[in-house]
């Protein structure tokens, strides 16, 4: 970190904390030329994320649109409030942490039915149908058979 005194380069972390709910950190440096005080702020760099529709169009992720269709999903069934936040939080982060800052409807979809499966079968189902438009009782039949064999397993 250059020194705003000196525009020496070097300096040391004399004191470190937690700013803004710890979404960044306050550090105290000394200038190792001049000994001059200054603060730096760090902070995590996150890029918007874009999702591709069906239609083609791209709108700016939304997580409450996620969390939406989890507790419709989940309505009535013993899942917690604090298992769908995790679900969402986790996919965010996934999302972030991917290369891609563009991506399609239906990959999110499946991270979402990945995780749903693992919490309850019945909200899983209930998403899956709205999600992959099951159009007959054939369709929804099939979806149950795929899930009782994984279980099986």
């Amino acid at each position: 970190m250059k020194c705003p005194s000196c525009g020496y380069l070097e300096s040391k972390v004399v004191d470190s904390r937690p700013t803004d709910e710890g979404k960044s950190i306050r550090r105290r440096r000394e200038c190792l030329e001049c000994g001059a005080r200054f603060t730096t702020f760090e902070t995590l760099e996150s890029y918007p994320i874009l999702v591709i529709k069906k239609n083609g169009t791209r709108e700016a992720f939304d997580r409450n649109k996620i969390m939406n269709g989890l507790v419709k999903a989940c309505q009535k069934r013993p899942v917690a409030m604090d298992q769908l936040e995790k679900v969402v939080s986790d996919i965010e982060s996934e999302l972030q942490n991917s290369l891609n800052h563009e991506i399609q409807s239906q990959k999110i979809g499946e991270m979402i039915m990945d995780k749903l499966k693992k919490i309850d079968e019945v909200a899983y189902v209930r998403f899956a149908s709205v999600y992959r438009e099951f159009k007959d009782l054939d369709t929804f039949m099939r979806e149950l058979a795929a899930l009782k064999s994984e279980t099986r397993k």
